[in-house]
C-alpha cells in the first residue's frame, strides 16, 4: 500500500490503509490524493466537502483537534490545519494550512485575472488571503437596526409621495419602491417620458430618488446619457432644477443615479465639488458584499447613523470618483460633503483592492450636498434592507437590516 505526497507529486511507501465501512470516497472537485484502484482518499478543495467524514480543525500549537463550527473565523490562520481524513488507527492522511489552501485553490483565477483585469487588482486580491490576522465581514453600529425612528410619523397615517425615477436600462426600482412603501412613503413609478411629455410633474413629490442599473447601456459614459436628456431639455432642465431648489424636498441617488445626479450637479445647490464617476480601476464590473463606513457628513438620509460601519451590496463598472483636483477627495471630505467610504475589514478606509472595488480616492462610495438634502451613493442599500437579503449579515440582526434606518431618516426628513 503507498500514500501519494502531494507536493513532491510521487507515491510513497505507507501503513498498510484499512478499510472504513461506508466511506463514500468524492471526487466533484478534484482529487487531492488517489489510490492505484482510483478511490479518492481526500479533496483539496478548501471548503467544499462531500464526504460523510466529520471534519476538524487542528491547532498545530496546542496538538488538539476542534469542530470547525467551534473555531471563530478570526482564529482561522496558519496556526490551524484542516483534518481532511483520520484513520482509525490515529494517522492523519492529510493536514495542510488554510493560507496554504486557499492560495492553492485561488491561484488559477488569479492567473486569469492577472491576464484579463487590472494585473495589480488582481496580485491585490490575491495578496489578502496571507492576512492570517484577518478579521472578515463585520458590523459596527452606533445605533440599533431594528429602531424604528420614522414610526411616530407612519402611525399618524401621512404618507408622503416620493418619485421612483427610471430611464431606459434601470433596472433596480423595485427594491427601491419596495424599501420606501415600508418606510411610510407612497411610492411612485416615474419614468423619464413621463417628466419629457410633461404627464408628471416633480412639484408633487417631497423626494426623488434615481435608481441603479445601466441608463442606455453606459455606452454615453455612467449616467451621462440620463443627464443629458435632462440638461439638453429645457422644460426638464427647469422642472429638476426647481425640485432641487425646494427646501423641504430630498433627493437619493444610487449607482447609475448617483452617476446621473453627478453629471446634473450644475442644478443642485452645494454640489460644486462633487466628482464625476470613471470606469473600475480594475477595469471591471465589479458585484461583491462590500464594508463601508458612514463619516460625519451633512447628509440628512445618514442622520445618526455615523461612525459606523456596515456591509453594503455594489454592482457597477463606472465607480472611480474622479476629481479635477489632486486633492479633491480631501477637501470633500473635511467639508462633510462625503456620504461613505470603503474600508477593509480593519474598518480603515482604503483604495487597496477588492475592499474598494473601484479604486476611489480615500475610499470614496457616496457624496451630498452641503445642506444635505441630496444624498448620492455607488453602493445599493436598498438591496440590504433586510437581513435575509445579505449574503452574510451579523447573528443578532433580525428583520431589519443595518440600511433600514437611512429610508426611515428620509420619512423623518419629509414630516
Amino acid at each position: 500500500t503507498a500514500l501519494y505526497e502531494y507536493a513532491s507529486k510521487r507515491w510513497v511507501k505507507g501503513p498498510a490503509i484499512p478499510t472504513i465501512e461506508g466511506l463514500q470516497y468524492d471526487s466533484a472537485d478534484g482529487p487531492g490524493a488517489t489510490l492505484p484502484d482510483g478511490n479518492v482518499l481526500f479533496d483539496v478543495s478548501p471548503c467544499v466537502y462531500s464526504s460523510p467524514l466529520a471534519f476538524e480543525l487542528y491547532n498545530a500549537t496546542t496538538r488538539k483537534l476542534s469542530p470547525v463550527a467551534d473555531v471563530p473565523h478570526a482564529e482561522y490562520d496558519s496556526t490551524y490545519y484542516t483534518r481532511m481524513l483520520d484513520l482509525p488507527n490515529g494517522q492523519v492522511l492529510f493536514a495542510a494550512s488554510r493560507v496554504d489552501l486557499q492560495r492553492r485553490w485561488s491561484e488559477v483565477s488569479f492567473r486569469m485575472q492577472q491576464l484579463r483585469d487590472n494585473p495589480q487588482c488582481a496580485s491585490e486580491e490575491y495578496a489578502r488571503l496571507l492576512d492570517v490576522n484577518d478579521p472578515g465581514l463585520h458590523a459596527q453600529l452606533i445605533y440599533d437596526p431594528a429602531d424604528d425612528v420614522g414610526a411616530p410619523f407612519v402611525t399618524s397615517g401621512a404618507r408622503p409621495a416620493v418619485a421612483i425615477l427610471r430611464e431606459q436600462g434601470v433596472n433596480s426600482q423595485t427594491e427601491m419602491a419596495a424599501v420606501f412603501a415600508r418606510s411610510g412613503f407612497d411610492a411612485y413609478d416615474v419614468h423619464m417620458t413621463d417628466i419629457l411629455a410633461r404627464r408628471v410633474r416633480l412639484s408633487r413629490f417631497h423626494g426623488l430618488v434615481a435608481c441603479g442599473g445601466f441608463s442606455y447601456g453606459d455606452v454615453l459614459g455612467a449616467g451621462e446619457g440620463w443627464a443629458k436628456s435632462i440638461l439638453f431639455n429645457n422644460a426638464a432642465r427647469d422642472e429638476f432644477a426647481a425640485f432641487f431648489a425646494r427646501p423641504a424636498t430630498f433627493t437619493l441617488g444610487i449607482c447609475n443615479g448617483c452617476q446621473m445626479l453627478s453629471a446634473l450637479k450644475e442644478l443642485i445647490p452645494g454640489a460644486e465639488r462633487w466628482p464625476r464617476f470613471v470606469r473600475n480601476r480594475s477595469e471591471q464590473y465589479e458585484a461583491r458584499l462590500c464594508l463601508v463606513r458612514v463619516p460625519r457628513s451633512t447628509s440628512v438620509l445618514l442622520a445618526g447613523m455615523h461612525e459606523s460601519v456596515l456591509p453594503i451590496a455594489v454592482a457597477h463598472g463606472e465607480g472611480l470618483a474622479e476629481f479635477t483636483a489632486p486633492s479633491g477627495s480631501q477637501g470633500l471630505l473635511s467639508a462633510g460633503l462625503g456620504a461613505l467610504q470603503y474600508v477593509d475589514h480593519y474598518g480603515q478606509p482604503t483604495e487597496a483592492y477588492p475592499f474598494n472595488p473601484n479604486g476611489s480616492p480615500l475610499g470614496l462610495a457616496g457624496v451630498c450636498s452641503a445642506d444635505g438634502r441630496v444624498t448620492s451613493l455607488m453602493p445599493h442599500p436598498e438591496r440590504v434592507f433586510r437581513t435575509i437579503q445579505h449574503s452574510w449579515a451579523p447573528k443578532g440582526w433580525g428583520e431589519d437590516g443595518g440600511w433600514m434606518r437611512l429610508f426611515r431618516n428620509a420619512r423623518v426628513f419629509a414630516a
